[in-house]
C-alpha cells in the first residue's frame, strides 16, 4: 500500500551521476496585541492611528489572522523561545571563547545580535536574570560577562550528549543532503541551522571524521565550502510519511488535501467532493525523488515541495523551524515564492505561528494538545533542564542541592 501512496520509481530514487521547563511569566504576543486593540476606542484620534499602524505592522500582525484557528499552546512555544533567547545565544557565544569563557562588559554590550538581548538595553540586565548561569566578575577593575562554574559543568554534560547522539545526527544530515537537488549544502548554512537540527557547534570540524558519508568540496567560483554526500543509501530514502503510512494509513490520508477547484454548476455533495479530493491528492510524491524532473506549477510539483518541507521538519530537533531556516535551503530544495500558500492550505499537517515578519512552522502530529512534544530528544530534555535552572535564584539552587544530597544519603 505504501508504494501506491508515493509514486517514486526506482529510477527517480537513484541519485544523479523529567518535567517541562516553566513557562515564561510575560504575556504572549497575541494576548498583548489583543489587549492593545481593546484600547483603540478609548484613545484620541492621533494616538489611535499611531497604535493602529503598529498593530497592522508585519512585526506585530499574526501570521494566522483568524483567532479561532490559532493554537495558544503552540504560540506559547515561541514566547518561551523569546524569553530564553539570551540564555541560549549567550551560552553558545561564551562557550566558543577560550577558557575562562568571558568577555569585557563594554564589548558584550555591542553584541546584541550574538548574545540575544534587546538593542539599546544593558547586557548586564539580561545576565542578572540568570544568576546560576551567568555572573559579572571584575578582572583588573574591568567588569566582564562570564559563565559560572555551574554553567561550565552543564556545558560539559551537553558535550557528552552531543557525542552520544553524533551517529543519529550524521544520519539526519545524510537524509538532508539526499533531499537537495545536487546532494550538497554549503557548510555555512548547516552551521546557521545547527540549533534547529541539533548539531554541535563544532560539526563543521567533525564532518572530516566521516569520509564514507561526507566530503567537503570548495566551489572554485566563490570559494565557499560545501558538504557533499559521499554515497547514496536507498535505506535512508524513506520519508517519515511513508513510515507513518505503514503504521496508520487512515491518519496519513486525513492529513493532506490537494483539492480540485470546481464550479457550483457541478453538483457535488460533501462525500463526493472528498472522494474527488482524495483521487487528486494520492498518490503523494516522495521528497527523495528528483524534483527537477517534475513540471512546475503542477499538482505533482506542489506535492513534492510540501513533502520536502514535511521531511525537513521531521529531521529537526523539535519538529519545527522558523521561516528563515527553511528559506536558507530554498535553492537546494527547489522551493518557490508560493510556498506560503501551499503550506497554509495544509492546515492539518502544519501550523503557522508567529507574526507576518517572523513566523514558525510546526508539525501538528509531533505535538500534544498542551504544546508538549510527543517524543523528546535527549538534547531537548537537557535544554528544558537548563531553562529550569535559568528561572532559579541562588537560594533556590541551594535548596535543590540540599534536597538532592538528602535523597542520596
Amino acid at each position: 500500500m505504501a508504494r501506491r501512496l508515493f509514486c517514486a520509481t526506482r529510477a527517480l530514487l537513484l541519485p544523479p551521476a523529567p518535567a517541562p521547563a516553566p513557562a515564561p511569566t510575560s504575556a504572549s504576543s497575541a494576548a498583548a496585541a489583543e489587549a492593545a486593540a481593546s484600547l483603540l476606542p478609548l484613545l484620541p484620534c492621533k494616538r489611535r492611528k499611531k497604535l493602529l499602524r503598529k498593530l497592522n505592522s508585519p512585526r506585530v500582525a499574526p501570521i494566522e489572522p483568524e483567532a479561532a484557528r490559532r493554537v495558544p499552546a503552540l504560540d506559547a512555544v515561541l514566547d518561551r523561545d523569546t524569553a530564553f533567547r539570551f540564555l541560549h545565544r549567550a551560552r553558545s557565544f561564551l562557550a566558543s571563547l577560550p577558557p575562562p569563557h568571558r568577555i569585557p562588559l563594554s564589548e558584550a554590550g555591542k553584541l546584541y545580535r550574538e548574545l540575544g538581548f534587546p538593542r539599546g538595553r544593558k547586557v548586564s540586565r539580561s545576565a542578572t536574570r540568570h544568576p546560576l548561569l551567568f555572573h559579572l566578575p571584575v578582572v583588573g577593575s574591568v567588569p566582564h560577562l562570564a559563565l559560572t562554574p555551574f554553567m561550565c559543568s552543564l556545558l560539559e554534560e551537553e558535550r557528552r550528549i552531543h557525542d552520544d547522539l553524533l551517529p543519529s545526527r550524521v544520519r539526519a544530515v545524510r537524509k538532508l543532503l539526499m533531499l537537495t537537488a545536487h546532494r550538497r549544502v554549503p557548510l555555512a548554512k548547516l552551521h546557521h541551522c545547527r540549533a534547529v537540527l541539533g548539531l554541535p557547534d563544532d560539526f563543521r570540524d567533525r564532518v572530516h571524521d566521516f569520509p564514507d558519508d561526507f566530503r567537503v568540496v570548495v566551489d572554485p567560483r566563490d570559494g565557499r565550502h560545501f558538504l557533499e554526500l559521499a554515497r547514496w543509501d536507498p535505506a535512508l530514502a524513506v520519508s517519515a510519511l511513508e513510515r507513518d503510512f505503514v503504521v496508520d494509513e487512515r491518519r496519513v490520508r486525513r492529513t493532506f488535501r490537494f483539492a480540485v477547484p470546481h464550479r457550483r454548476l457541478m453538483p457535488l455533495d460533501a462525500e463526493d467532493a472528498d472522494r474527488l479530493d482524495t483521487a487528486t491528492t494520492f498518490p503523494l510524491v516522495s521528497p527523495y525523488t528528483n524534483g527537477a524532473l517534475l513540471k512546475p506549477w503542477t499538482p505533482e510539483a506542489e506535492k513534492y515541495r510540501v513533502g520536502v518541507v514535511h521531511e525537513f521538519l521531521s529531521l529537526t530537533l523539535e519538529k519545527r523551524a522558523m521561516i528563515h531556516h527553511i528559506v536558507e535551503f530554498k535553492e537546494e530544495f527547489g522551493l518557490t515564492r508560493h510556498m506560503y500558500e501551499s503550506l497554509q492550505k495544509q492546515n492539518r499537517a502544519f501550523y503557522l505561528a508567529g507574526t507576518e515578519m517572523n513566523w514558525a512552522l510546526f508539525l501538528r502530529a509531533a505535538y500534544h494538545e498542551n504544546g508538549e512534544l510527543k517524543e523528546k530528544d535527549p538534547l531537548v530534555l537537557f535544554n528544558e533542564k537548563l531553562q529550569r535552572y535559568a528561572c532559579m535564584s541562588k537560594m533556590d539552587s541551594r535548596e535543590t542541592m540540599i534536597d538532592a544530597a538528602g535523597l542520596t544519603e
